[in-house]
């Protein structure tokens, strides 16, 4: 019982773990050329910042699949 909580932890931290770390690869390249295309031109500042905040949405994925693991694991 002990070995399986434990089991189900690790699985809910890998979940979110994984998709925390997806997401700061994504906005690494986003966030890059977006500030890239900001300094040639100051208008794409909203397009910028739209889209390095998108690659956010995965760790709100993960972090609905972690609470489902453990949802899950408890009923």
């Amino acid at each position: 019982m002990v070995a399986e909580v434990g089991i189900i932890a690790i699985s809910a931290a890998f979940a979110l773990g994984c998709s925390a770390f997806a997401a700061a690869w994504a906005e690494k390249a986003i966030g890059t050329a977006a500030i890239g295309a900001m300094a040639e031109k100051e208008e794409l500042f909203g397009k910028g910042l739209i889209l390095t905040v998108i690659p956010e949405t995965i760790v709100i994925f993960g972090l609905v699949i972690a609470i489902l693991i453990l949802g899950l694991a408890g009923g």
